[in-house]
C-alpha cells in the first residue's frame, strides 16, 4: 500500500515528454518529473521514490532523499517565515512547513530546531513539529539507571540541555555535569543517571564509573570548566597556586586530578590541564 511521507519502491507504468507515470495502487499513477527521473529509465522499471502532496492536493514522487520521513525526528533550519508558519529545508525542492500553531517557540530563519515529521489529517500534507512532547511515548520510563542510550539534543536552558531519550522519553543533562560542547540537533550517547519520582528523566554523558568522583574532583572539574576549558596549573605548580585556585591543599589537589586523569575526564600537558 502506498505511504505518503516515506520511501516507496514503485514500478514505472509509463513515459512522457515530461516525466513517467508510476504505479500508486489505488491512489493512481504518480508522476515523477523528468528531472528526478534516472537515465535509461523504462516501463517496468522499479524505482525508490520519496511520495508527498504537494500544494495543490496532488500526490507527488521524487528521488531525492530528505533528512527525515513522517514519523521520525530531525533537526532542520528554517529557510523562511511567514504570517502562517515557517519552512524548513528538508533536503527537498519543496520545503517542509511548520503551521505557526506546531511551533512550541516562534521559529527564527536561519535557526535550526528539532522537530517531528508528521502527515496532517486535516490536509493530508507532510507537516512538521516543534511541540514534541505529543509525539512522545506515553508509557512511564523503565530505564535502569547506568543505562546506555540514544540521545538527541534538542534545547538548551539555563538547567542544561533537554535531550530525547531512544526518540520515545525526554530527559535533562544538567549545566554542571556538561564538560564538552553540544549543540541544538547533535546525536550522541548517553546514560541514565535518575528517574525521578515525577517520571523526569536525568540524563549524564559518562558512565556511572565516570560519575563516581567526590566533591573535590567535581569542584576541580567544574572550576576548569569557568576558565574556559583549560588553566595553567600542573602537579609542578606551587602549593599557594593551586590553593588559590582550587581552595584544596596541593596533595589533595594531585589526588583528585590523578583519578580525573584515569577517568579520561581532563587531559594534562606541560602547560596545564584541561577538559577531556
Amino acid at each position: 500500500m502506498l505511504q505518503i511521507g516515506r520511501v516507496n519502491t514503485l514500478r514505472v507504468t509509463g513515459k512522457q515528454a515530461y516525466g513517467v507515470h508510476l504505479d500508486g495502487g489505488k491512489a493512481g499513477d504518480i508522476l515523477l518529473r523528468n528531472k528526478y527521473v534516472p537515465e535509461r529509465c523504462q516501463p517496468g522499471d522499479e524505482l525508490e521514490v520519496f511520495v508527498y502532496v504537494d500544494r495543490e492536493n496532488h500526490i507527488q514522487a521524487t528521488t531525492q532523499t530528505p533528512y527525515a520521513t513522517v514519523g521520525q525526528f530531525a533537526c532542520l533550519q528554517v529557510v523562511a517565515n511567514t504570517s502562517s508558519g515557517a519552512y524548513l529545508d528538508w533536503g527537498l525542492d519543496n520545503d517542509l512547513f511548520v503551521p505557526k500553531s506546531e511551533q512550541q517557540d516562534n521559529m527564527k530563519e536561519g535557526e535550526s530546531y528539532v522537530v517531528f515529521v508528521f502527515l496532517s489529517e486535516r490536509t493530508n500534507r507532510i507537516t512538521a513539529s516543534s511541540k514534541l512532547a505529543k509525539f512522545l511515548s506515553p508509557r512511564v520510563p523503565k530505564y535502569k539507571e547506568g543505562e546506555e542510550v540514544d540521545l538527541l539534543i534538542y534545547e538548551k536552558t539555563a538547567m542544561g540541555y533537554g535531550a530525547l531519550v531512544n526518540r520515545s522519553h525526554v530527559g535533562m543533562i544538567y549545566q554542571n555535569e556538561v564538560f564538552q560542547k553540544l549543540s541544538i540537533g547533535q546525536q550522541l550517547r548517553g546514560y541514565i543517571r535518575k528517574i525521578r519520582e515525577d517520571r523526569k528523566i536525568d540524563l549524564s554523558l559518562q558512565q556511572s564509573g565516570y560519575q563516581r568522583v567526590d566533591e573535590i574532583s567535581q569542584a576541580i572539574l567544574n572550576t576548569i570548566k569557568e576558565k574556559g576549558g583549560r588553566v595553567a596549573v600542573t602537579d609542578k605548580s606551587s602549593p599557594d597556586e593551586i590553593y588559590a585556585l582550587f581552595g584544596v591543599s596541593k596533595k589533595v589537589f594531585k589526588k583528585a586530578i590523578g583519578a580525573l586523569y584515569k577517568k579520561r575526564l581532563v587531559v594534562l600537558d606541560t602547560n596545564g590541564i584541561k577538559l577531556a
